[in-house]
C-alpha cells in the first residue's frame, strides 16, 4: 500500500469565521509517526476560495515536493525524530550523519508460502521510487508527481494488473470530466505517466505496454489574444464596481509585470522587490517551475501597488476570470478575457517595443526561447514596422 508522508489541510484551527480577513491557513501536515510531526503553512484563503478549488493546484505542488522530501528523508536511514526532520527540512538535502544518530533499518522476514505475483505489486510505489531516483530538476520531478497525484486520486489504476487500455482511456476520461484542464494539458498528465508504464514493460513485469495499444493526441490549445496597447489603456481607465475593480487591477499588474496568476497571489514587496534608479523590479522565481525571473515594475502596476498600499488584493483565479468576462463583455473587448492573458499581453508589448526576445524570455522566467516565441509569432505590427524599415533603407 502507498505510504503518503503530506497531506493538506485547511483551516485547522477553525478560525476563517472569526478573522477579520475572513481566511484560514493553508497547511502541509507531514507526519512520520506519532512523535515526529509537524505543520507548516503555505498560504491561506477564504472557505469559498478553499472551496472552488483554486488554490489546488499549488498546494498539491507543494505537497508533492515535501512527499519526495519526506521518501528521501525516510530512506536516508537516520532516526525519525522531529529534531532530525526539521534540520533536514531546512537544509533542503540528505541529512549528514555528523548532524544525526542513524539506526539500523529492520530486514523484513521472509515469508514462506507461494510465490508472490508481481503483476499485484502497486504501479504507484513504482512510480513514485522512479522519480525520486531520477536525476532531474525538482520542477521536472513535481510535475510528475501532479500526474501521479492524479492517479492516486482518480484511485482505479494502483497495480501493475490494472494497467489495461481501457484504463487508460477511462483515465483520460476522468482527466477531462469537470472541464479544467485543456487538451494539452491533459495530454501531458499521459506524456508524464507513459515512461513509467514502458519501463514497467521493459523490466518484464507487464507482458504488453498499454500505450501503444490507444492513442491520446495531444490537441490544440486555445487561442489566447493578447489585449492591444489602447486595450489596456481602455482596461485601466475604466470605471467599474468594486469588485470587478479588483479583478482589473490584478489583470493590469500582471499585464505590466508579466507574472503569472500564482505568482502575483505570492508577490510580497518587501521581499522581492529591488530598486534601480527611480524603477522596481521584482526578482524571483516562478512557481510553477521554479525558475528565475527579473522583471521591471512598469508605472500601471506601479500605481496598482500604491492604490493597496503595495498589499495586493487575494481573488481565486476562477473568480478572477469570472469578472475579467463580465468585464469584457461591459467595454465591448472582442476577446476572451482570463488571467494568462495579461502575461501574454505583457509579452507582446515587450515584443512589439522592440525589447530582445533574450530579455523577454528572461522577464517570463522561459527556459526555453522557444516558449517566448509563440508570443513573437503573433505580432504582424512588428513584422510590419520592420518590414517599413527595411524597404525605406533599400536603395
Amino acid at each position: 500500500m502507498t505510504q503518503n508522508y503530506v497531506s493538506v489541510v485547511f483551516d485547522r484551527k477553525k478560525k476563517a469565521n472569526t478573522n477579520k480577513s475572513g481566511k484560514g491557513k493553508i497547511e502541509l501536515y507531514i507526519r512520520l509517526n506519532r512523535e515526529c510531526r509537524k505543520y507548516l503553512t503555505i498560504g491561506e484563503c477564504t472557505p469559498a476560495e478553499w472551496k472552488t478549488g483554486s488554490f489546488a493546484t499549488e498546494a498539491i505542488e507543494k505537497q508533492a515536493t515535501y512527499e519526495l522530501k519526506m521518501v528521501e528523508f525516510v530512506k536516508s536511514g537516520v532516526e525519525q525524530s522531529l529534531d532530525n526532520l526539521n534540520r533536514f527540512l531546512s537544509i533542503g538535502q540528505e541529512a549528514k550523519k555528523s548532524d544525526v544518530v542513524s539506526v539500523k533499518p529492520d530486514v523484513p522476514k521472509r515469508k514462506r508460502g507461494r510465490p508472490k505475483n508481481p503483476l499485484k505489486d502497486s504501479f504507484l510505489d513504482f512510480m513514485r521510487d522512479e522519480i525520486i531516483k531520477e536525476h532531474s530538476k525538482d520542477s521536472t520531478k513535481r510535475q510528475k508527481m501532479v500526474a501521479l497525484d492524479a492517479l492516486e486520486r482518480w484511485g482505479k489504476i494502483k497495480t501493475f494488473e490494472d494497467l489495461t487500455p481501457a484504463k487508460l482511456r477511462a483515465w483520460d476520461e476522468w482527466l477531462r470530466e469537470d472541464g479544467t484542464r485543456s487538451d494539452p494539458a491533459v495530454h501531458n498528465y499521459h506524456k508524464r505517466t507513459k515512461p513509467y508504464v514502458r519501463l514497467a514493460y521493459e523490466k518484464g513485469i507487464i507482458e504488453k505496454e498499454p500505450y501503444s495499444m490507444c492513442h491520446f493526441p495531444r490537441g490544440k490549445s486555445k487561442e489566447r489574444r493578447p489585449l492591444t496597447e489602447n486595450e489596456l489603456k481602455r482596461l485601466r481607465e475604466a470605471d467599474l464596481p468594486e469588485k470587478e475593480a479588483k479583478a482589473r487591477d490584478l489583470f493590469i499588474f500582471a499585464a505590466y509585470t508579466g507574472l503569472a496568476y500564482c505568482d502575483v497571489m505570492d508577490f510580497n514587496f518587501r521581499t522581492m522587490t529591488e530598486q534601480s534608479g527611480d524603477m522596481y523590479f521584482i526578482d524571483g522565481s516562478r512557481l510553477k517551475t521554479g525558475t528565475n525571473f527579473f522583471t521591471p515594475i512598469l508605472p500601471p502596476a506601479m500605481e496598482v501597488l500604491q492604490r493597496y498600499n503595495f498589499q495586493l488584493p487575494k481573488l481565486s483565479n476562477q473568480k478572477a476570470n469570472d469578472y475579467l468576462h463580465l468585464i469584457e463583455s461591459r467595454l465591448g473587448i472582442n476577446k476572451s478575457m482570463t488571467f494568462h492573458v495579461a502575461r501574454h499581453s505583457f509579452a507582446t508589448l515587450s515584443l512589439s517595443h522592440d525589447v530582445p526576445i533574450e530579455k523577454v524570455a528572461r522577464m517570463l522566467g522561459h527556459t526555453d526561447i522557444k516558449t517566448t516565441q509563440i508570443y513573437a509569432k503573433i505580432l504582424k505590427t512588428t513584422v510590419e514596422k520592420h518590414a517599413f524599415n527595411l524597404s525605406n533603407a533599400i536603395l
